[in-house]
């Protein structure tokens, strides 16, 4: 009886069949271990992609609903300034005349409009585009030729 260790026959996976005979030859080689591990990574980037395909698909269609969305909001919300406005003018209109009451509500959404429109163009020359990114592909070219910058 003996108590030593031995090592139990591994099997391979597509076959099933028995790897270990006892010799020393019929262990893989180093060049078929990276040939397996590196078909084994291209599965798994595959997989990955695939993945990433797919759950770009469901937030694409999420962002699709939500558009669609907000854009039945946006008109509802339109639909209710319309009428604000329209009970403003007739309310406006009993007190000072409907002509002039129409050119009293049109006079506020111009207001509207301009500081709106106002605030939006400061919002644009705020805008800065990507500067650090334009700032490290600029270093990519010396950093290919090894001449990076340390700054």
């Amino acid at each position: 009886m003996s108590t030593g260790y031995s090592e139990p026959p591994t099997t391979s996976l597509a076959t099933g069949a028995s790897a270990h005979t006892g010799t020393a030859d019929a262990r893989p080689s180093i060049g078929e271990l990276l040939a397996d591990v590196s078909q084994d990574v291209t599965v798994l980037l595959r997989q990955e992609v695939e993945l990433a395909k797919a759950e770009v698909r469901q937030s694409a269609t999420r962002a699709g609903k939500a558009a669609s969305m907000f854009a039945g909001a946006g008109v509802g919300g339109h639909m209710v300034l319309l009428f604000i406005s329209i009970g403003a003018w007739w309310g406006i209109g009993d007190s000072i005349g409907h002509g002039w009451s129409a050119l009293v509500v049109a006079a506020v959404w111009l207001l509207v409009t301009a500081v709106l429109s106002l605030l939006g163009r400061s919002e644009l020359k705020a805008i800065n585009g990507v500067p650090q990114t334009t700032a490290t592909v600029k270093k990519i070219p010396a950093a290919a030729a090894g001449n990076e910058e340390t700054s």
